[in-house]
């Protein structure tokens, strides 16, 4: 009797660490993004980018250090890669979060008026340790961005499905504001709003505060801070990326001379 006892508990202990995990999906490569807000705007045809962010977040104390890409199949149609690592989650967890693709589309570009509209389809792999996963998702969401003079906006709407039964549909709101304060320097901001996949679980709801800097043609530095809004876990982090995305290309001018 007392090993069934002390089984139930540990399975329950084990339960909860994988509920309570801030499992962080798809993301957004600088410059065409916030920090997990993602803009309609996408990478020219051809063209990669690829970033490398470390993330330390505290109670529950994780560090997270995360690969992405993203590629341009189209002006308008983009690839993207996440691959998180996870270190020290609850002193003991050591492993792949779900790895995560992403396949995003700008069907309207941005007008006088209107703003530009993408949507995204991604799927995760399950390729974590078990307090590190949700046996993969997948979900769909709506990217709408405006640019207002030195103000760029941008709201999301996803949708996802995690992979175990026993976790519920996660729907998550993002909005985000960059300000380009010069032409190399923007301050960040950013909301989400996050409907809990713990049944009976109050949502998250976290703030985040930064800047971006271009320090070369094609090298974007970004640091920011995350924190909680609602009492819930992690209470705050701090955020640290660098990326290379190739750069536009330009376009040549001809000069024609007259002759008199």
């Amino acid at each position: 009797m007392k090993r069934t006892v002390l089984f139930i508990l540990l399975f329950l202990s084990a339960t909860e660490r994988l509920y309570a995990f801030d499992i962080s999906g798809i993301q957004p490569l600088a410059p065409n993004g916030v920090f997990s807000t993602f803009s309609a705007d996408s990478l020219e045809k051809n063209k990669i980018s690829v970033e490398i962010v470390a993330e330390k977040s505290v109670e529950p104390d994780f560090n997270r250090f995360t690969a992405k890409a993203a590629y341009g199949l189209s002006d308008s149609i983009e690839l993207n890669l996440t691959i998180p690592l996870v270190s020290h989650y609850s002193d003991q967890e050591n492993g792949l979060e779900d790895i995560a693709v992403g396949f995003k589309h700008r069907f309207y570009d941005e007008g006088k008026y209107g703003p530009s509209i993408a949507y995204m389809l991604n799927a995760s792999v399950p390729s974590g340790a078990d307090a590190l996963t949700s046996n993969g998702r997948v979900g769909a969401g709506l990217i709408v961005s405006k640019r207002v003079g030195p103000f760029s906006g941008h709201v999301n709407l996803f949708y996802e499905r995690p992979g175990t039964s026993r976790l519920d549909d996660e729907i998550y709101f993002l909005g985000g504001i960059e300000f380009s304060a010069a032409h190399n320097f923007k301050i960040l901001s950013e909301i989400i709003v996050k409907k809990n996949r713990e049944e009976h679980k109050n949502n998250r709801v976290e703030g985040r505060f930064g800047y971006r800097i271009k320090t070369t043609e094609y090298i974007y530095t970004t640091v920011g801070a995350g924190l909680d809004m609602k009492a819930r876990s992690p209470e705050y982090r701090i955020f640290l990326s660098v990326n290379f995305t190739m750069p536009k290309e330009k376009q040549k001018i001809r000069k024609f001379i007259e002759e008199e």
